[in-house]
Formats: structure tokens, C-alpha cells, sequence
């Protein structure tokens, strides 16, 4: 099958060819002619299977024929996401660039201005968040009885993300003569009640398992202690062949840290996630998709339906705390027949997570083991015999007549041996013993005392003998403490 026999028109169909797309995904094959036929449809397909293609298309020659009119857009698409909306507006412009059709993009951390002046200008699609569109509608600034085509795209995020109440509102607003569209890549019970509430006898659409990750993903789970996370992940990016990779993680405050973590370790990093503005985000994207940096460390922003190509890897730093996070996060490798590899660090904290995933999917995820690493391992067993220190030999292994080694004592011990055994003392103390003379015991009292007070500093040192020195010092001798001596 081709994009030919979807029954699109001649001049979309040359915008699909020249963008190098000829053979259609299966969402896309089994969406599209329904929606040109004006039915309801709920699309659940693996995220990187051309959902967003699916809805974009059939919308361009439905639009082609009407007028627009001020404040009032004539379709509407609500995304979870700045990202995803700016997505879409993309995937708009390229398909769309032989049809006279005007677009506006509604999301947050930008100015409102020259999105109200594109509305009053009158829009065709409106492609939209809610928050910034309920900002907008609430203010007078548009109107939603014009709208015939409605499409919230990834409408399990919009629940995780709390923006049901407000869709409800939304849909509350738009005229009940309209076709509705809902694309997901998984789809729980409260977006399947929103199904039903808000859309006319629906053509479900399932391509493949809700919540079923990509065949072309090779997904492993590693044990590792939480302090061990940024170890673990650096010989990850430095050892398994990554060209680009995006490490998600479940917190804006462990995003920032683990970019500047890599940068100073020498890796070529950005950074994305909500409390960046939007201009930032957007050249961050951009620095990522042209290969300026080649590692992108996320918050779950950079989930959903972003479409970079090339992503070999997906890190899963945290282990998500979301089940449905996790396919979507791994899906951003793997995507349009590629291959790619995806890991979650997972600690003992993340145990009840990680089995919610597993749950979530149908299927255990493989430990990551030797047989899986990309390098030649050397063998640490040999290594760390090398590595250890000898040992002491045993007497049979010693050459005849070389006499054992006495084990050393501590120095304390060896102090106290002395005065207990003037036969193992130096030659100094020996010949005190022999001729009788004694060192004074001092009472226990005056001793600490004097251990108290600091040491006063001493005469100048005589040269002695290496017979004398003998006990003096218990170890390898340092080389700054031969300064002054023979």
C-alpha cells in the first residue's frame, strides 16, 4: 500500500513524496480513510509509529475548502506539551506547504501577542496546550462555536498531567456537531470514559497492544545503588557505542545537576525540562536535532511524541515513576524502523516502580549482563590478582636458609615489648640494661601531663649511628625524613 491509495489529494500526496515518505505506517493506513469519511476515531499505536502523520494529513485536505474567520479557528488540536505542539505545527508546515492554510500555535512561556494577532487574523488549525488556550478563552480572546475538527493527541499525558477538567471544559465549548479524534500510545479507563463522553459511536484503532514497546528497542534494567547512578552511566556512554542518547530523569533538580556532571567530565550535553523558557527549550531542541550536542538530559517533557531522528539510546536515570512514562520514554529511540537501546537504572527504592512497568508492558525486562556489553571486558578476576599485593611466601616457598620475616607490631606494642623484654630492644637500651642503670618510672599523673603539653622544640640532633636508630621509626622511611641525617 501507498500513501496513493489513502485517497488523498494529488498535490498533498506530491508534499508526502517530496518529504521522502512513500509507504505508509499502519496507523496511518488504517486512520486515514476514515478520517477523510468525517468519523470519530480512538488511535492507540506504539509512540514513533506516525501517529501525528495519521491525524496531520486527512486534516490538510479537509481544511483545504472553507474560510476562515477572526477568533474563530476552524480546527483545533490540543498536545500535552510545548514540544509536542511545536511538533505538530512542524509536521503541519511541511505537508501542508502546497495548501493555502494558516496556522496558530498556542503555548505557554511566550508572549501573547502575536498569537493574538494571528487569531484575530482568523486560523484554519489551531494547535494548542490547554493552559495557554483557557488563559486565552477566559480573556475574550477566542472563540471555539467555529470549531468543526477537534484532535487531543497523547490523551493519557493530559491525564497525568491533570488537563482532563479542563478538556472538559474545552469540549464543553465546541459545537456538538464535530469530528473528534484521540491518539495515545496507551489508553487507561479514565481517557476511555472521555472517549465515550465526548465523541459520536467512535472506530477504535489499535495497531499493536496498548502500553506494548517497540520490537525494535532492546530494553535492559540495571541494579545499581543510587550513589553509583553517575558511575554506571558514564561507562554506559563512554562503552556502548552511543551517537546520541537522552537520559530522562524524574527531577528538574537532577536534570540541571547531571548536565553540568557531564559537562565537566568532558561530554557534549544540554539540558530540557519545565522551568526552562520556552526559547531556551526550543534552541536546546534544535542544538540536539542538529548535533551540536549529541546527549539531551530530560524531565518527562521530552517524552511524549517528540521525534528526533537518530536517538540511538534512552537512559532512564530514574526509574519513572509512571508506568505509561516508561514506553513513552523509551520511545523515542527505536523510532521509524531504526534500532536502539534503551536502559533504566533502577535502585532498591524503585523495586514496586519497576514491577508496575513490568506489569504495564506484559513482559519482564532482561537484567543487563556480560553477554550484552558492546566491549571487550578484560577479565577481572585476573586483574585483581595482579592488582593485590603479594603476599608473604611461606616457609617452604622461601629459599633455603633466608630466615622468616618477623611480623611487624604496631608501634604502641612495640613500645610496651621493649619494656617488658629489654633483650628485643635496641643496642642502646640493652647496654643501659647490662650495666644496671634504670630509667625512672614516672608516676601515671605527671606522664599525661607532660603528653599534654606541647612538645617544646627539640635540641639540635646529634649524628648518631644506624645502630641507634634501629626502633625509632616503624615503617618505610619518607624521603623528607632523611633531611639532617646520615
Amino acid at each position: 500500500m501507498t500513501f496513493a491509495d489513502l485517497g488523498l489529494s494529488p498535490t498533498l500526496l506530491e508534499a508526502v513524496e517530496s518529504a521522502g515518505y512513500t509507504v505508509p505506517t499502519d496507523i496511518q493506513a488504517q486512520a486515514i480513510p476514515p478520517i477523510l469519511m468525517m468519523k470519530d476515531i480512538v488511535g492507540i499505536a506504539q509512540t514513533g509509529t506516525g501517529k501525528t502523520a495519521s491525524f496531520v494529513l486527512p486534516m490538510i485536505d479537509i481544511m483545504a475548502s472553507g474560510r476562515r474567520r477572526a477568533l474563530m479557528p476552524r480546527s483545533l488540536i490540543l498536545a500535552p506539551t510545548r514540544e509536542l505542539a511545536a511538533q505538530v505545527a512542524e509536521n503541519f508546515e511541511k505537508y501542508g506547504k502546497n495548501h493555502d492554510l494558516k496556522l496558530a500555535l498556542l503555548i505557554g512561556g511566550v508572549q501573547m501577542g502575536d498569537q493574538i494577532k494571528a487569531l484575530n487574523d482568523g486560523v484554519d488549525v489551531l494547535i494548542a496546550t490547554p493552559g495557554r488556550l483557557m488563559d486565552l478563552f477566559e480573556r475574550g480572546k477566542i472563540l471555539l462555536n467555529g470549531c468543526e475538527l477537534l484532535v487531543i493527541d497523547e490523551a493519557d499525558r493530559m491525564l497525568d498531567m491533570g488537563f482532563i477538567p479542563d478538556i472538559e471544559f474545552i469540549c464543553s465549548k465546541l459545537p456538538e456537531q464535530r469530528q473528534t479524534m484521540l491518539f495515545s500510545a496507551t489508553m487507561p479507563p479514565p481517557i476511555e470514559k472521555l472517549s465515550k463522553k465526548f465523541m459520536n459511536n467512535p472506530k477504535r484503532i489499535e495497531v499493536s497492544r496498548a502500553a506494548s514497546t517497540n520490537k525494535d528497542i532492546t530494553a535492559f534494567k540495571i541494579q545499581v545503588p543510587a550513589r553509583k547512578k553517575r558511575e554506571t552511566l558514564e561507562w554506559l556512554l563512554r562503552n556502548d557505542h552511543v551517537e546520541t542518547a537522552i537520559v530522562f530523569s524524574n527531577r528538574k533538580t537532577t536534570v540541571r545537576e547531571l548536565n553540568k556532571h557531564l559537562q565537566r567530565e568532558g561530554f557534549s550535553s544540554g539540558e530540557i525540562h519545565g522551568d526552562i523558557d520556552q526559547g531556551t527549550r526550543i534552541q536546546e531542541l534544535e542544538r540536539f536535532k542538529s548535533g551540536a550536542i549529541n546527549i539531551l538530559v530530560a524531565s518527562d517533557v521530552a517524552a511524549r511524541g517528540l521525534d528526533v531522528k537518530g536517538v540511538s539510546h534512552v537512559f532512564n536515570y530514574d526509574t519513572p515513576w509512571h508506568p505509561d512514562d516508561y514506553v513513552h520514554r523509551i520511545g523515542r529511540t527505536g523510532r521509524a524502523g531504526a534500532k536502539g537501546r534503551a536502559f533504566t537504572f533502577v535502585t532498591d527504592e524503585d523495586a514496586e516502580a519497576i514491577d508496575n512497568v513490568e506489569k504495564l508492558t506484559g513482559h519482564k525486562i532482561p537484567v543487563f549482563g556480560k553477554g550484552d556489553v558492546r566491549v571487550d571486558l578484560k577479565d577481572s578476576g585476573s586483574s585483581a590478582e595482579q592488582d593485590k599485593p603479594s603476599q608473604a611466601k611461606s616457609a617452604e616457598d622461601k629459599p633455603a636458609g633466608e630466615k622468616p620475616r618477623r611480623a611487624r607490631k604496631p608501634r604502641g606494642e612495640t613500645d610496651r615489648s621493649r619494656r617488658e623484654n629489654p633483650q628485643d630492644a635496641p643496642a642502646e637500651e640493652s647496654a643501659r640494661v647490662e650495666t644496671g642503670e634504670e630509667r625512672p618510672a614516672k608516676p601515671r599523673r605527671e606522664r599525661a601531663a607532660k603528653a599534654a603539653k606541647p612538645a617544646s622544640r627539640p635540641a639540635k640532633s646529634q649524628p648518631r649511628d644506624d645502630a641507634a636508630g634501629e626502633g625509632e621509626w616503624n615503617g618505610p622511611k619518607p624521603d623528607f625524613l632523611g633531611v639532617g641525617f646520615r
